[in-house]
């Protein structure tokens, strides 16, 4: 196996220095140079062949919007993931670099919190995986597969917790034994026979469409652009998305959907009354679930309850909001992303007797979520990217 190689460019050498240490102390991923700013990266790029560039915005000579520029000029396609601000302009700012052909962001770690470390350290690494694994098998190099690092994050997430209980040593001490339990030679059964996705027998048989949920997770702010741009303008049906991304992000994101779309976009709130042909984007650290309010009106309902899966807003939560209000009524759709979210309640949208579509593994960023859900039977037929849209549009149109 080969290790994903890492270029970083931040004018700060503490920024640069901690996110190399996250990306060492990573199995599986090397950082193979460093740069101060767009031009240095620029010049680094050819002699160091990076699989995935993670890059800081605000830098002297060439910032990050500049090198965005220069890159889509110069038909550079290694992905690039953004260090953002969490303030206000800096997810505007963010935003434009999605639109310039970033793949992804991860926000700027503050380096005298710990748990904020930690936290920048799971998502990075996940982001690296994905969209630096992709580049990587592209170019016929063998590296570690998503499922690989998604199981070093939670054996790092497992780690945090056992020390907070039991204190660092005795911590320790506990995974090396088990680590070593498990090495151990042992007689190993000769594998199962591969099965196929479990069978789903729906309540009742699909019914007219009257509403429309998206999941997705890593991945998805590329996908869902590529989703609306090309959705159909006369789609009467409401859409609600939960894309897995930070608070103070996603109205900032809706409002660059719905530029490109021709659809109305908007960041989802408290009481939304639900009109046809417009999109809610489940906002940051809220759940999304649909209500009936006075004369049977449907209505946006917004939730802080515990995360779901690991996530607020959780596609599982919408699901099954789903579920429960349409029925056989709606269509539900799951995409690129890394865990499980929305596979098990997109398999009771599917017992409800709900239309289901998955997103295929060759298109996928991550066939994390969707491969979920479609081995425990939840998806009736899975479409590549570029055929999502037309695919929820004919959907949509024949069963209005």
């Amino acid at each position: 196996m080969e290790d994903i190689s890492v270029l970083i460019c931040d004018d700060s050498a503490l920024m640069r220095n901690l996110i190399s240490r996250i990306i060492d102390g990573t199995e599986g991923m090397k950082v193979v140079g460093k740069a101060m700013n767009g031009q240095f990266l620029i010049e680094k790029i050819p002699l160091l062949n990076p699989d995935v560039i993670v890059l800081d915005i605000e830098m002297p000579v060439m910032n990050g919007i500049e090198f965005l520029k220069y890159r889509r000029e110069h038909n550079i396609d290694i992905p690039v993931i953004i260090l953002s601000s969490i303030a206000e302009r800096g997810a505007a700012v963010t935003m434009q670099c999605l639109e310039l052909g970033a793949s992804d962001f991860i926000t700027k770690p503050n380096g005298s919190v710990s748990a904020d470390i930690n936290s920048v350290a799971d998502r990075l690494t996940e982001l690296i995986s994905s969209y630096g694994g992709q580049y990587a098998r592209r170019k016929g190099r063998t590296v570690q597969s998503s499922d690989f690092f998604s199981h070093l994050a939670n054996e790092r997430a497992m780690t945090r917790k056992l020390q907070s209980a039991m204190g660092t040593d005795a911590a320790n001490k506990f995974l090396a034994s088990e680590r070593e339990r498990r090495e151990k030679p042992r007689f190993e059964a000769a594998p199962a026979a591969q099965k196929g996705p479990a069978t789903i027998n729906p309540l009742r048989d699909p019914g007219r469409i009257e509403a429309i949920a998206i999941g997705i997770s890593t991945g998805g702010p590329n996908a869902l652009r590529e989703v609306f741009k090309n959705i159909d303008p006369n789609l009467k049906q409401p859409i609600f998305v939960v894309q897995h991304m930070p608070a103070g992000f996603t109205k900032e994101f809706a409002n660059s959907l719905d530029k490109i779309c021709p659809l109305s976009v908007k960041e989802a709130e408290e009481g939304d009354a639900v009109e046809e042909g417009h999109i809610y984007i489940a906002p940051g650290n809220f759940h999304i679930l649909v209500g009936t309010g006075n004369f049977g009106r449907k209505t946006v309902h917004l939730s802080q309850e515990p995360q779901r899966n690991g996530h607020r807003p959780s596609a599982d939560v919408l699901f099954e909001s789903m579920a429960k209000v349409y029925q056989n009524k709606c269509l539900g759709v799951i995409m690129t992303g890394m865990g499980k979210d929305g596979a098990a309640e997109l398999a009771e949208m599917r017992k409800q007797g709900a239309w289901t579509l998955g997103q295929d593994e060759k298109s996928a960023i991550v066939y994390g979520m969707p491969k979920a859900a479609f081995e425990l039977g939840a998806v009736q037929r899975q479409v590549s990217l570029e055929q999502m849209a037309s695919e929820i549009s004919k959907l949509a149109k024949e069963h209005a």
